[in-house]
C-alpha cells in the first residue's frame, strides 16, 4: 500500500497552492483561463484538487502569476509528484477513487455509519450481499470487482503506521440482517476481531440513546497533520458523493462526532454488546 500523503493530498495541497498565489497576484480565475485556452472550471476544479494540473499548466499559471522562478520549479515538481497513479485509480469504475485517496493520505478518520456496517470493517461476504442489493444494475462481474475494492481498502488498517480509525456503528446496522444468518454472525465475529487493532476504536451506539446530533446520515472526517490540509468531511449518497472542505461545516460534524462519542457504549462495552450479538444469532 502506498505511504501518505500520495496523490490525492498532493492535488489539493497544489491547488489550495495555486489559489492563494492567483488570488495574491490579484487575477481571476476567467483570466488563468485565457492564459491556458481552457474552461474557467477546469482551472476552479484544479484549485480545488478535484483534478491534475500538467507541469506545463501549472509552469504556466506560475508565471502569469509573476512567481519567483525558485518556487516555481519546486511547485512544478509537486505537479509531477500529484499525476502520479495511486493503486486505487485502477478501480475508477467503481466510482469509490476519491474517497479513497483520502483514507490512504488521512492521519485520522472518524466515521459514524447508521445503516451498515463501515466499509473498511465488512467481511468480504457482507460486501457482496450490500453491494449486490444496492447496485442491482451491475453484473456479477461488476459486482465482484466492487467488492475486490472493497477488501483491498482494508489494508489500511494493517499496514505500518495506519491512520487512527475511530468508528461509531448504530445498533440497528448490526441487527439488519444483511446476507442471512450466517453472513451476519461473521460480519459480528469480525468486528469483535478487529476492535483489538490498536489504531481502531470501535463504539456502539444504542437505539436507547434516542435522537441525536448524527441522525442527518453517515459521515466521515479525514484529518491531516500537516497543516496546509484541511481537513474533509464526506457524504455518502446513492448517486453523487460530498466532500466539504468549509471550516464551519467540518467543525460542526466534528461536533456531531464528540456528541455520538459522549452517548455511545465505551470500546469494552461495545465489544461486550457485540459478543452477546453473536451469541444470540
Amino acid at each position: 500500500m502506498p505511504t501518505r500523503p500520495g496523490p490525492t493530498v498532493q492535488r489539493r495541497r497544489l491547488g489550495i497552492e495555486l489559489r492563494q498565489l492567483r488570488e495574491e497576484a490579484g487575477k481571476t480565475i476567467d483570466e488563468v483561463a485565457r492564459v491556458l485556452e481552457c474552461s474557467s472550471s477546469k482551472v476552479s476544479r484544479i484549485e480545488t484538487g478535484q483534478v491534475s494540473a500538467s507541469p506545463r499548466d501549472v509552469r504556466d499559471m506560475l508565471a502569469f502569476y509573476d512567481v519567483d522562478p525558485d518556487r516555481r520549479d519546486e511547485l512544478v515538481e509537486v505537479a509531477r509528484a500529484a499525476r502520479k497513479r495511486g493503486w486505487w485509480e485502477a478501480y475508477s469504475d467503481t466510482l469509490s477513487v476519491p474517497l479513497v485517496g483520502l483514507e490512504v493520505a488521512a492521519d485520522r478518520i472518524l466515521a459514524y455509519e447508521a445503516m451498515v456496517v463501515h466499509g473498511l470493517l465488512q467481511t468480504e461476504d457482507y460486501a457482496l450481499a450490500l453491494i449486490s442489493t444496492l447496485r442491482p444494475e451491475l453484473s456479477e462481474e461488476q459486482v465482484q470487482r466492487w467488492v475486490e475494492f472493497r477488501m483491498a481498502r482494508q489494508e489500511l488498517l494493517r499496514r505500518d503506521a495506519p491512520p487512527i480509525l475511530e468508528v461509531m456503528l448504530e445498533e440497528c446496522a448490526l441487527r439488519r440482517p444483511v446476507g442471512g444468518r450466517q453472513t451476519m454472525r461473521d460480519q459480528l465475529r469480525h468486528l469483535v476481531e478487529v476492535a483489538a487493532l490498536p489504531s481502531l476504536t470501535l463504539q456502539i451506539l444504542p437505539l436507547s440513546v434516542g435522537a441525536h446530533a448524527a441522525m442527518s446520515g453517515a459521515f466521515a472526517i479525514f484529518s491531516f497533520t500537516e497543516g496546509t490540509d484541511a481537513d474533509v468531511v464526506y457524504l455518502e449518497h446513492t448517486r453523487n458523493d460530498m466532500y466539504l472542505e468549509d471550516r464551519n461545516e467540518v467543525e460542526r460534524y466534528s461536533a456531531a462526532f464528540e456528541d455520538l462519542r459522549s452517548a455511545a457504549l465505551d470500546p469494552v462495552r461495545s465489544e461486550q454488546f457485540l459478543t452477546k450479538l453473536v451469541r444470540d444469532l
